[in-house]
């Protein structure tokens, strides 16, 4: 890749090149996956979405968002304080993602149904918690579904003790496509810069989002989904879809 090709338009031209393979390629994956989330739906279940780091984006791009669906719930390490009475000197520690028993506690701090839907996401599909939440919602029964890089997850060893990496357990994986170490522009001399993940990851939450709205349509049912606050009624409106699920689904300022 030339000098030239590190600027806005380069990134602009590389990484729409890449969000057109994903849209084409991904049709049936992000059908699979449409279909885990209106079968959750349907089944009053909740969607419950869990990332670490900047994974995070998608997990609220998928709950508590305008045009987004109501019965969705964000899990995070950060509940182990807001929830689980933790000191917030934990969140302190940088390794805190890799100690065994994390994202069971996490799980039982969001006391999930039998019908909830698991969404996880990471680029790497390796980081310890991440794998550790996918196999505990398996163990329980829960449908999962997984958003990662499988370029990146092929290209690095598994560090859980299981040895599985998060696209190994999924149901369904949904393939960002973004490449390992996830920066799409080379740079002279080595390394690279841009992260792609994000976007190419909201292209698949929404498409996914979208075609599971639509599947509900097609069976007759009206989709709950978020109006944003900020038009007149959204907020009374959005508190009346959220009684439904009331306990089940936490939202909070952040």
């Amino acid at each position: 890749m030339s000098v030239e090709s590190v600027s806005a338009q380069g990134f602009a031209r590389e990484s729409l090149a890449v969000l057109q393979h994903v849209i084409e390629s991904a049709r049936e994956d992000v059908a699979a996956a449409a279909d885990l989330v209106a079968e959750c739906v349907r089944a009053d279940g909740v969607v419950q979405a869990f990332g670490t780091g900047h994974s995070q984006a998608l997990v609220l791009e998928l709950a508590g968002r305008a045009g987004g669906l109501v019965p969705t719930n964000r899990l995070s390490i950060a509940d182990l304080v807001l929830y689980g009475g933790e000191d917030p000197a934990v969140l302190d520690d940088p390794l805190l993602e890799r100690r065994a028993g994390v994202a069971a506690r996490l799980y039982d701090l969001a006391a999930p149904n039998p019908q909830d839907l698991f969404v996880v996401i990471s680029n790497s599909g390796v980081n310890s918690v991440i794998v550790e939440m996918a196999l505990h919602a398996k163990e329980h029964g829960h449908r999962v579904l997984a958003l990662t890089s499988l370029a990146h997850t092929r290209a690095v060893p598994a560090v859980h003790p299981s040895g599985r990496k998060l696209a190994d357990i999924a149901d369904v994986v949904l393939d960002n496509a973004a490449p390992r170490g996830d920066s799409l522009l080379e740079l002279p001399g080595g390394g690279s810069v841009c992260a792609l993940s994000t976007l190419t990851g909201v292209m698949l939450v929404q498409m996914t989002v979208a075609e599971a709205a639509g599947r509900l349509l097609a069976a007759g049912e009206r989709p709950p989904v978020y109006v944003s606050a900020n038009v007149p009624g959204g907020f009374e409106g959005n508190l009346e879809l959220e009684e439904k699920y009331a306990g089940r689904i936490r939202r909070t300022a952040s």
